[in-house]
């Protein structure tokens, strides 16, 4: 029985942890679609004379991409560097300091 109830606390920490991924790869592939289409969109409206690499441009690109950098290593790193079970230690420890 006990056997059976680990299986399912891990399957829910897997499903938990492919939503967390699934959720950076949504918001990788809308930041890729939509700058993409900006940068189409501003060049098919530029004027004669107009430099295409300016600030504006790039403001967008540059700032959300620090998001997704951020939103990247909240997903990824913490596996890096407490370990794949990390979670589960700790959580046996604090029951165990609770007894």
């Amino acid at each position: 029985m006990e056997n059976i109830n680990k299986n399912h606390i891990r399957y829910r920490e897997a499903e938990r942890r492919m939503k967390k991924i699934k959720g950076f790869y949504t918001h990788a592939m809308v930041y890729f679609f939509v700058n993409i289409f900006i940068v189409g969109a501003k060049a098919l409206d530029l004027d004669r004379g107009e430099k295409y690499w300016e600030w504006d441009l790039l403001k967008l690109p540059l700032l959300w991409g620090v998001g997704l950098v951020a939103h990247g290593l909240s997903v990824f790193l913490p596996a890096m560097i407490f370990g794949s079970n990390w979670e589960e230690r700790k959580i046996k420890e604090l029951m165990d300091k609770n007894k």
